[in-house]
């Protein structure tokens, strides 16, 4: 019996015999092209030398091999040169924050972690490993990322709820000796930073002079913050569910706390829509809907970077009544806030070199880069190149190991 999918151009097609089991407990399956598209997973690994006969298994395994291990235990170093380490990465995750899933267990979390691996791979010539992991307590995931990590070059977090991924992931940095990265955190911050660079000079504004209001307070919206203070924003605002995150506040979390020391100079108080009048740029990474009424206080000319997928904060339609440049977490419309177009340059930029770490330096240079691609192409549709960009990995990635130069975290 013939199975019927409907293909990605949404034409009904067959596909040979179905998987009894699997469209008797799913049986929606069998219309859904993304199960087809699963089934046996989306990668697999494959060797890189011959094994034709015993001369060369005698190269890739024993005895050949002993020789090398040898060598690697006396120079440690030359584990970089001999294995995959120096270009592998791992996509750590616990499960608890996947995509717009919400916390689903690790199990579940592998067909994203998947994809996340073979992005690293199609678009940065990164290897990358899922590693979803079956604990929560933030102890019991560094020590296990720590006993791993010989394993591999770089750790990238992925989909570790807040507010222990910040921890997780400042323990990680300060006991591993090669990158450690959060996604969810840095490769949103350096997209945004990139498109509002580029927003800021299609309309001849400098950073500076900008009002920024950020809606959400998670690991997105604190690493937004403090990217855009890096690059010189003066003046940034973080909103949580309860308003303005502001020093007066007493229900904050030690990392809202520290966001207060250095967001809001001016000391504003109230809820989301007070803060966005008069703002420059709407950031939202918290989902939610803002009204239509609060996106018309903001000043002429504004930006809107509703980035909630799939819902976005303000509809591109109605913030396209308002504002000068508007941008979305989607593929269907303009100006894609993706991370994509960060992590697998930045991770290949850092491999390049050996680097020890991702500095704040390096994240800096990833977002100039990856704004420089289009510098030259800019309009109200295109202040971020596509995902499919093929100048953006190596721009982002030649820029970051020049940056790691520059700071001493590089080894070669």
């Amino acid at each position: 019996m013939a199975s019927e999918i409907i293909n990605p151009r949404g034409e009904l097609t067959h596909a040979g015999p179905r998987h009894t089991r699997l469209t008797d407990e799913l049986p929606e399956a069998g219309l859904d092209p993304a199960f087809a598209l699963h089934r046996g997973g989306k990668m697999e690994v494959r060797g890189t030398v011959p094994l034709r006969d015993a001369d060369d298994l005698s190269l890739a395994y024993t005895p050949g091999v002993a020789r090398v291990c040898e060598a690697i235990a006396e120079r440690p170093e030359l584990v970089h040169d001999y294995t995959w380490k120096s270009g592998t990465v791992a996509v750590v995750t616990d499960g608890s924050a996947v995509l717009g899933l919400g916390d689903i267990g690790p199990a579940a979390s592998l067909p994203v972690m998947e994809g996340k691996a073979i992005l690293f791979k199609q678009f940065g010539g990164v290897d990358a490993v899922p590693v979803a992991l079956d604990c929560r307590e933030v102890d019991e995931l560094v020590e296990t990322v720590v006993r791993l990590a010989p394993s591999f070059g770089g750790i990238n977090l992925e989909d570790i709820s807040a507010p222990r991924c910040f921890e997780v992931e400042r323990r990680l940095r300060e006991r591993l000796d090669i990158p450690v990265f959060h996604d969810d955190q840095h490769g949103t911050a350096v997209v945004t930073l990139a498109a509002l660079r580029n927003a800021a000079r299609l309309v001849g504004r400098e950073l500076a002079t900008l009002r920024v209001v950020i809606s959400g307070a998670g690991a997105a919206g604190v690493a937004i913050a403090r990217i855009l203070l890096g690059a010189g924003v003066a003046d940034v605002v973080v909103c949580d569910r309860r308003g303005v995150v502001s020093r007066d506040r007493e229900d904050l979390t030690e990392v809202k706390r520290e966001l207060a020391e250095i967001t809001n100079p001016a000391g504003r108080s109230g809820s989301l829509a007070d803060a966005l009048a008069g703002a420059d740029v709407f950031v939202g990474v918290s989902g939610g809907t803002v009204p239509e009424s609060a996106v018309a206080t903001m000043a002429p000319g504004a930006f809107v970077f509703a980035m909630a997928n799939p819902n976005p904060e303000v509809h591109p339609e109605v913030a396209a009544r308002y504002a000068a440049v508007v941008a979305t977490g989607r593929s269907d419309f303009p100006n894609q806030i993706n991370n994509v177009l960060a992590f697998p340059g930045i991770f290949a930029g850092a491999l390049q070199v050996r680097a020890t770490r991702i500095t704040e330096g390096m994240k800096l240079a990833a977002a100039e880069a990856l704004a420089a691609v289009v510098a030259d192409e800019l309009s109200p549709e295109k202040v971020i190149p596509s995902p499919f960009d093929a100048r953006v990995a190596p721009a982002v990635a030649a820029a970051v190991a020049e940056a790691a130069r520059a700071e001493g975290v590089a080894r070669i």
